[in-house]
């Protein structure tokens, strides 16, 4: 399957959610309350973060199950993926125990909610908390029918989950009122039956189950010397990612996250367009390092160009009509607090969107421990800059703290893709040879 088709069922998965979600936002926001509508934005939140748990296994199971079909051995793959899905399962339960045991302190003490929503939200982490071994083991699965770039099956289940994400709420909301558990458990529950339909997929794909295909050690071994790297990753790189938003509400309320999160989950959407390049972008380079590091490094720079002249003028228009288009959707007094927020995220969303490309070329090459020590480095100095900026000027600070920091994320994952990825002279078997031996010393 060509590499823009791909591309175009990863526009199509991610579209149609965001279609759900501008449509339904308002009637949740009116029907919720501003407060309790934050509060399921960080349920979101917390149920993705917790999903790190997932040790990084579906990236690793993407790029290694890409490396072997490029170099024709399919018959070590069951093995491998059996390995990868077990691993993940286990894990994720580890992270649903955690959220479970952390739901009553943020309930109560962490997330500053009102006194009288303290046992609501109680029971709606513990419901997430059921939500976390589902989504890593999903996430898993996901990895493989994107290693064969099953993106069509993928992002049909994708359109479907995304509008049930929206759409469930909504419809909770109509039956039982605006209760946050009721909700939880129908977005729990929708997780649940779309990750047995990823599980019939990859059957299919492979051929039949598991059993009888033996585990191998050193599947064991290499999937988790990647994914611990890109589990270092997944911890920082989400964390900086909804840290603003747990913050705000230590800092300033609750009351007053929905100003940040709604048009910060909003335009986080726009993400899909290098989010959809770059997902069919990572098992095509993995596998086009193993065999012709020219054709890589080329269509990394096409990439890197395309990403830069879509979004230039999409973020222009964004940060130009921010009040505006605030005002039409939520409101003049949602657009006073949030426009200024937006015209900031606005930047921050061309510099996330282009460093989506040399992420990819970088983890493709199996450098998960480059992307795990940069993040290190950035978070030592986000998150006081973070802390400071609410303290000095509320929202719009905590917006200039998360722009400044993906810029700073997009120089160093430029500089890191050209030495250390497409480095002059290397031949293709050389590159490949390099790839092999970071994953394995890592």
């Amino acid at each position: 399957m060509s590499l823009r088709r791909n591309v175009g069922w990863n526009l199509a998965g991610a579209g149609l959610p965001l279609l759900a979600g501008a449509a339904l936002i308002p009637y949740l926001v009116r029907s919720l309350g501003v407060e309790v509508f934050g509060i399921l934005t960080l349920v979101w939140a917390l149920v993705g973060y917790f999903s790190l748990f997932d040790l990084g296994l579906g990236r690793a199971l993407t790029q290694q199950v890409a490396q072997q079909l490029a170099d024709d051995r399919r018959a070590g793959i069951p093995s491998l993926v059996r390995s990868g899905l077990m691993l993940a399962s286990a894990t994720g339960a580890l992270g649903g125990v955690a959220l479970a045991f952390a739901a009553e302190p943020l309930a109560v003490h962490v997330l500053k909610v009102s006194e009288a929503l303290h046992v609501d939200v109680f029971h709606a982490l513990l419901i997430a908390a059921v939500g976390v071994p589902l989504t890593t083991a999903t996430v898993g699965l996901r990895g493989v029918l994107e290693a064969y770039e099953d993106f069509r099956d993928v992002n049909l289940l994708r359109m479907l989950l995304g509008v049930a994400n929206f759409g469930l709420p909504a419809l909770s909301v109509l039956l039982f009122g605006p209760s946050l558990v009721p909700i939880v458990a129908a977005l729990i529950l929708a997780r649940a039956v779309f990750g047995t339909a990823h599980w019939v997929l990859v059957r299919r794909r492979l051929g039949g189950g598991f059993r009888g295909v033996p585990l191998e050690r050193r599947h064991l071994r290499h999937l988790m010397s990647f994914g611990l790297w890109m589990t270092v990753s997944n911890v920082i790189s989400p964390l900086m990612v909804t840290a603003d938003r747990f913050m705000i509400s230590g800092v300033l309320g609750a009351a007053v996250v929905a100003y940040y999160t709604v048009p910060s989950e909003v335009l986080a959407r726009v993400l899909i367009l290098p989010g959809a390049l770059t997902g069919a972008l990572f098992p095509r380079l993995a596998s086009l390092m193993a065999r012709d590091l020219d054709a890589a490094r080329r269509l990394y720079h096409r990439c890197v160009g395309w990403v830069a002249l879509t979004l230039l003028p999409l973020c222009a228009v964004i940060a130009w009509g921010a009040h505006a288009g605030l005002t039409l959707w939520l409101g003049a007094d949602f657009a006073d607090h949030s426009a200024p927020v937006v015209a900031i995220f606005a930047l921050g969303l061309l510099l996330n969107g282009v460093a989506f490309v040399p992420f990819a070329a970088v983890q493709a090459a199996g450098l998960a421990r480059l992307t795990a020590q940069l993040h290190l480095v950035e978070a030592a100095f986000y998150f006081p800059m973070l802390l400071a900026g609410l303290y000095q000027f509320g929202l719009v600070g905590a917006a200039l703290a998360w722009t400044g920091r993906v810029g700073v994320d997009l120089v160093l994952l430029l500089l890191v893709a050209q030495r250390q990825v497409f480095a002059r002279g290397l031949t293709p078997p050389l590159r490949h040879n390099l790839a092999t031996s970071e994953t394995e010393r890592s």
